[in-house]
């Protein structure tokens, strides 16, 4: 067998390197070509594009970066017609993956989509093209499989792969003393894995933890960023940067700025009081006020169904308005009490360990 995989975040290079694990457990001759990142490399895929090269943030960063996105698209049709592969699993990344379908339908290639399109969240009139051009649909959150069942998608529920993932990653007792670091006394910051998103978040992030001058500042470097992109805002308050250890980080945090994402949801499995944060340009996010239909902007609010975690958005992304809160998380039992009972009842909707394994199980079934 051969398979073609598709991801364009990190998140997606981190599902997909667990799900052809799994695929090769149960078909070890198969063969992997993908796009993605380092992790689907690491475990057995030949990786044709890296997603730090494919994620553009927001509207208008996408229509910049027009002329790029089309030379992507040449480049895998082409690549996709010299590969021929017996299965072409997308991996979320919507902007690009949805465009596709109508291609690889017309040249005959089976098409997995695993962690379904958000359609539920914006436009969901092309729930359609998904009825039209996908073959299984593969859902990771409880409540999508109902949302696609009644609009006459068949979709499966796999259960969400971070739970495999946090699963796999054992605790380093000996994380806090190797970085200097006093367990429960410092404060993560997760500003995201684009350049964008962390140029824009980590500022105000690094200004509203300089209002809580005890606690130290641990920032998680993305794997696909450079260290002197967060060096640049040194000087607004001092930082700890620490790389390809984000799951320990937040095991020892006292508490957690997060920019919305995955990472909302690795923090809240993780079991660390958190607060949510999302700034980008003011015209993206005009556009995308309008078109978002859901009530939430957090992955834990939108399972909760109700804002268990704060969000501070676009204007209200300010140090002085995340202040109080980041005192309460970090001083308030009350409010770290409400959180860590919230996120237990959370992962107990997810579906437990094994994610990865069904998804690949159920694509094999399908062949």
């Amino acid at each position: 067998m051969k398979y073609y995989l598709i991801a364009g975040e990190a998140s997606g290079d981190l599902h997909g390197g667990r799900l052809i694990r799994e695929l090769k457990k149960q078909q070890p001759q198969a063969l992997f070509r993908a796009w993605g990142g380092d992790f689907m490399q690491e475990n057995g895929a030949e990786v044709v594009r890296h997603y730090r090269d494919l994620a553009f943030m927001g509207f208008v960063e996408v229509v910049k970066n027009l002329p790029a996105i089309w030379r992507n698209f040449r480049f895998c049709k082409a690549d996709l017609m010299l590969y021929k592969p017996d299965v072409v699993v997308l991996i979320d990344y919507p902007g690009f993956n949805m465009r596709l379908l109508p291609f690889l339908k017309q040249n005959g290639f089976k098409v997995v989509w695993y962690i379904s399109p958000q359609l539920w969240a914006w436009n969901a009139s092309r729930v359609k093209q998904i009825k039209k051009y996908v073959d299984l649909l593969l859902c990771i959150l409880p409540f999508e499989k109902d949302w696609y069942t009644q609009r006459a998608v068949a979709a499966q529920f796999v259960g969400h792969p971070l739970l495999d993932a946090l699963h796999e990653v054992a605790a380093d007792p000996d994380f806090s003393l190797s970085h200097q670091l006093k367990p429960d006394q410092y404060l993560a910051l997760l500003p995201g894995s684009r350049t964008q998103e962390i140029s824009k978040i980590l500022p105000v992030m690094l200004s509203t933890a300089a209002k809580f001058p005890n606690y130290p500042v641990v920032i998680a470097q993305a794997p696909s960023q450079p260290a002197d992109l967060y060096q640049r805002f040194h000087h607004i308050h001092p930082f700890t940067l620490i790389q390809g250890n984000t799951y320990e980080i937040l095991r020892n945090a006292r508490a957690a700025l997060v920019t919305s994402g995955t990472a909302t949801l690795e923090t809240a499995l993780i079991g660390c009081p958190m607060l949510v944060a999302y700034k980008g340009s003011a015209l993206s996010y005009a556009i995308g006020k309008h078109l978002v239909k859901v009530p939430y902007i957090s992955l834990v609010n939108l399972i909760a169904q109700k804002e268990l975690v704060l969000e501070f958005i676009q204007d209200h992304c300010t140090p002085e308005s995340m202040a109080e809160e980041t005192n309460r998380l970090l001083h308030d039992p009350g409010r770290r009490a409400v959180l860590k009972q919230g996120f237990t009842a959370l992962k107990e909707h997810l579906g437990g360990v094994g994610a990865s394994q069904r998804a690949a199980t159920a694509i094999i079934c399908a062949e």
